[in-house]
């Protein structure tokens, strides 16, 4: 057997793109993206693709230069998930939430050559290049017109997307990874704890964790598919080739707002979507008026972040059925996800929905998980309770972070684990459950207090909206938990909970010790470009707030 191994039939590198190619011949007149009377078909699609990839290289772009896409779920920014890497190049997606300043860090962190830029989001491009400093060379910028946007004109531009896509070749034989290691993607960490990091992923982790997502949420052929979930996150948790390989619709939505949501779904039949809590919060939130009934059975993926159980019981007593996931940047999407067992379908809702809100067992292509004592290194107890840090092996692990080694080597470490940050417990039934992120645990008084338990009662109340649980310092505890609290739509002033109502809430449904001590009332929480809860502006008003004094404490 020592003369058996690799070939030159078996060598080829692993890559999504080859999906499109098998795509076009199966389905090639089926649609493949809609965008409102906009519809392409499978076989268009792959001729736009190679075209975008043709015309980059005519343009100069080579192996490993950074092409970055600023837009939202628009048909281009499908197309550049094939075009770009088709080119040889490294897609870079941005996320247009983002402010000017931290684009212009970014693009030129990742030596950016070319942008391209949705009609919306020109002046904001351009007033991140005008933070350059002069001696840097800014990037080619090519505007992707709108024909559904009025107003907004793209004459002074001699070059625009589709004039680009004029000039390319559909024959064009697009260039294949040298090594399945290639760099094929780029993209930015949110910076909930810390300031965002270029993480890299190759062709070999994508094509991993795209067939991974497809097996584990059971997806058919031909699914129809709602853009909710931004593909400047993570690349819509690998969904842009996984719909390629099904031969799915992907109908594409520039703005994500209820009205809009349920309209898609109801026009389309849509079958598919994914979504962070706050877009199953907005659904499960929507006045009825708004609402329209579901055309049929609709799955919703959601995580980025844990949901709270209140939020999945209200979103699937709408009819949607939830399944709950769990993934990173740096990971290219889920790599755990909470394996639904038929049993659990005899429970009350209320436990359902408790179960579903632990992110699970390992996706069925990721070598192994654990939690794991950072003292020790060695596993935790399986018993629920017992607090340490999610681990990760697999195939779809990032290369590393862009020009950071010493950032790597903190997450990516000798003893071949990929530290993910979050801190979580193993239930006896070999499910993980995240309880916090390293930074978010709460130290009171000794004991280690998980706000995402505290956020999970929170959102149980009937008149809150979102809400999130940092430390405050305390002159006796040394910190206790502060919740900071929006209140749904509707609630009037003269029905609105006081301070005292929500800490009598929480009492009745926790140890005292957990109890948020502060509530503070907002009309919105502040959010990271992807819709998560940024933590560490509110751990910042409260240290602003000064110590909690003694005479208050519970």
């Amino acid at each position: 057997m020592d003369k058996v191994g690799s070939n030159p039939a078996n060598r080829c590198p692993l890559t999504p793109l080859g999906f499109l190619e098998r795509t076009a011949t199966v389905y090639g007149d089926c649609p493949s993206v809609v965008y409102h009377s906009t519809v392409y078909t499978w076989a268009e699609t792959q001729r736009r693709c190679l075209r975008l990839a043709s015309a980059l290289c005519s343009l100069g772009i080579s192996r490993r230069d950074a092409v970055s896409v600023l837009a939202p779920n628009i048909p281009a920014m499908y197309e550049m998930h094939f075009g770009v890497p088709m080119s040889g190049a490294v897609l870079n997606n941005i996320n247009i939430r983002l402010d000017a300043r931290t684009i212009s860090v970014l693009l030129r962190h990742s030596g950016s050559k070319l942008v391209f830029c949705d009609i919306l989001f020109l002046p904001l491009l351009h007033d991140a290049i005008s933070l350059f400093p002069s001696s840097h060379n800014p990037p080619q910028v090519i505007p992707i017109e709108d024909p559904h946007e009025p107003n907004t004109p793209t004459h002074s531009y001699s070059l625009t997307y589709e004039k680009l896509l004029e000039m390319g070749d559909p024959e064009f034989k697009w260039i294949r990874p040298e090594s399945e290691w290639d760099p094929m993607i780029l993209n930015y960490t949110s910076g909930t704890t810390s300031a965002p990091k270029g993480v890299v992923h190759c062709h070999r982790g994508i094509f991993i964790v795209t067939v991974d997502s497809l097996t584990d949420w059971c997806i058919p052929k031909q699914s129809v598919y709602l853009w909710t979930l931004p593909m400047f996150h993570a690349n819509g948790w690998s969904f842009p080739w996984g719909m390629a390989v099904m031969g799915g619709t992907n109908i594409c939505l520039r703005r994500v707002e209820a009205a809009a949501v349920f309209d898609a779904i109801n026009k389309h039949k849509v079958t598919h979507l994914c979504g962070a809590p706050v877009v199953l919060n907005m659904l499960s939130n929507t006045p009825e008026s708004v609402r329209k009934p579901l055309p049929g059975p609709v799955e919703v993926l959601t995580a980025g972040a844990p949901p709270p159980a209140a939020v999945l019981h209200r979103t699937e007593a709408l009819g949607f059925t939830v399944s709950h996931g769990y993934g990173l940047t740096e990971t290219a999407g889920l790599t755990i996800s909470c394996a639904w067992k038929g049993q659990w379908n005899r429970l009350p809702a209320s436990e359902r929905a408790r179960l579903k809100s632990r992110q699970g067992v390992r996706t069925p292509s990721m070598a192994t998980i654990d939690v794991i004592d950072g003292t020790t290194g060695q596993s935790v107890k399986r018993d629920g309770q017992t607090m340490g840090e999610i681990v990760l092996q697999g195939g779809c692990v990032m290369l590393g972070y862009l020009k950071d080694e010493k950032a790597t080597k903190a997450a990516i470490r000798e003893d071949g684990w990929f530290y993910t940050g979050d801190v979580g417990v193993m239930h006896p039934d070999g499910y993980v459950e995240i309880k916090d992120r390293s930074k978010d645990v709460i130290i009171s008084g000794g004991e280690n207090i998980s706000s995402v338990e505290v956020e999970s009662i929170l959102y149980g109340h009937p008149m809150v909206n979102e809400a999130a649980v940092v430390a405050r310092p305390d002159e006796f505890w040394g910190e206790t938990p502060c919740a900071f609290v929006s209140l749904k739509e509707g609630v009037g002033s003269s029905k609105s909970p006081m301070e005292k109502d929500i800490i009598a809430w929480c009492r009745e449904k926790m140890p005292h010790y957990m109890v948020p001590k502060t509530v503070v009332f907002k009309a919105e929480l502040p959010k990271t470009s992807t819709g998560k809860i940024q933590k560490y502006v509110l751990r910042n008003q409260a240290k602003e707030m000064g110590p909690a004094k003694q005479k208050s404490r519970i």
